[in-house]
């Protein structure tokens, strides 16, 4: 979680063309499915896609990320550059310590990762929706390691001619113990 402190401060409203007066705060953000999921039944787009977010789109997530009721929607309206950065960085967090090889960073996922995708996954792995809370990098990092050994458990050892000339084997074996031709 990323807690953000807001001070006091002064916004330009160009549409009203007023200063606002923006109370100071304590932000407390989580980069989640969840927020993603909020972001995304609003927006009608999945959220972690290629595609640039513009600021709009970014201060709003940034409000689907807050957990804390009752901030002023000002407050993600003039949040500062500065703001948004420690928020991008906190974002661009991979949040855990496992690392991928250059053979598994080269696999090209054309899928548009939604946030049902993602609960998707989550289901097939049979990982708990108290995932959903996690910092999402830490949730696609783990979703990613179940990809990877539940694609190394699938792999068949041998070849369907292997296995037929195996079994073969096993019963004839099986028949000269029992003492038949």
């Amino acid at each position: 979680m990323l807690k953000l402190e807001i001070p006091d401060r002064e916004g330009f409203n160009e549409r009203t063309m007023e200063f606002v007066e923006i109370k100071g705060c304590t932000l407390h953000l989580e980069h989640s499915l969840i927020a993603i999921s909020k972001w995304e039944s609003k927006w009608h787009k999945p959220f972690l896609s290629k595609e640039k977010h513009s600021i709009v789109e970014i201060k709003d997530y940034v409000r689907c990320m807050c957990l804390d009721s009752n901030i002023d929607e000002k407050v993600f309206q003039f949040l500062t550059q500065r703001d948004l950065n420690i928020i991008m960085d906190y974002i661009d967090d991979p949040m855990s310590g496992t690392t991928f090889g250059k053979q598994d960073d080269n696999e090209e996922n054309k899928e548009i990762m939604s946030s049902e995708l993602l609960y998707y996954y989550m289901v097939a792995n049979e990982i708990p929706f108290e995932c959903q809370k996690w910092h999402i990098n830490r949730l696609l990092t783990l979703l990613r390691i179940c990809g990877i050994k539940n694609s190394v458990n699938t792999k068949p050892k041998h070849s369907k001619n292997q296995l037929l000339e195996k079994y073969a084997a096993i019963h004839q074996a099986n028949k000269r113990k029992k003492g038949k031709k």
